[in-house]
C-alpha cells in the first residue's frame, strides 16, 4: 500500500527550502527533482524546478512551486521530537533564521511559512508525569515560554 505523502505548496522555492530541510535532519536527502521543460510556454519558468520530493528522516514530503494564493498555515504544522536542549536550540536557530518567527509554546514559523513544533522528550515527562501539581507547574512554565527550556519545565515540575 502506497505511503500518503505530504505535499508542501511553495511560490518558487520548493528546491531551496528542501535542500535547507535535508541539512537540519540526518538520514535525509532530496530525492527527485522535475523540472519546467525548455520549451515550457513561459520562459520564465523554464528549468526551473516543479516538483521536488525528499526525505526527512524516512518520511516522504513534496515541495511544490505552484506560485502565489496558497499561503502555509498553522492549522498545519511538523512536530520534531528531540532529546535534549543543544538538537532543540540547534533545530530552532536554523528554521527561526533568515525570516522565520518564534510563536508560544514551541512553535515556530519558518521563513517559508511553515509551523514547527520543536518538542524536547522533557515535554512529555514533566506534562505527563505523576505528579499532577507539578504537571501543573510546568504547563504554567510551557505557557510563558518561546522556545522550550528544558531546565526550566523540570524545575517547574519539581517546585524549585
Amino acid at each position: 500500500m502506497p505511503r500518503i505523502t505530504p505535499v508542501l505548496w511553495f511560490d518558487g522555492e520548493a528546491e531551496a527550502a528542501a535542500t535547507f530541510y535535508v541539512s537540519l535532519f540526518p538520514g535525509s536527502r532530496v530525492t527527485d527533482v522535475s523540472r519546467y521543460p525548455d520549451d515550457f510556454p513561459d520562459p520564465a519558468l523554464a528549468g526551473q524546478a516543479l516538483v521536488v520530493e525528499f526525505e526527512l528522516d524516512g518520511q516522504g514530503f513534496q515541495g511544490l512551486n505552484g506560485g502565489p494564493g496558497h499561503a502555509p498555515s498553522d492549522a498545519v504544522s511538523f512536530s520534531v521530537p528531540v532529546s535534549d536542549q543543544p538538537e532543540l536550540d540547534r533545530l530552532w536557530d536554523a528554521l527561526v533564521a533568515d525570516g522565520g518567527e518564534e510563536g508560544r509554546c514551541g512553535w515556530l514559523t519558518d521563513r517559508w511559512g511553515f509551523s514547527w513544533q520543536i518538542v524536547p522528550s522533557a515535554l512529555g515527562e514533566t506534562l505527563g508525569g505523576p505528579d499532577p501539581e507539578g504537571a501543573a507547574r510546568a504547563m504554567a512554565a510551557m505557557m510563558g515560554m518561546g522556545r522550550l527550556v528544558v531546565d526550566d519545565l523540570r524545575s517547574a515540575y519539581a517546585g524549585t
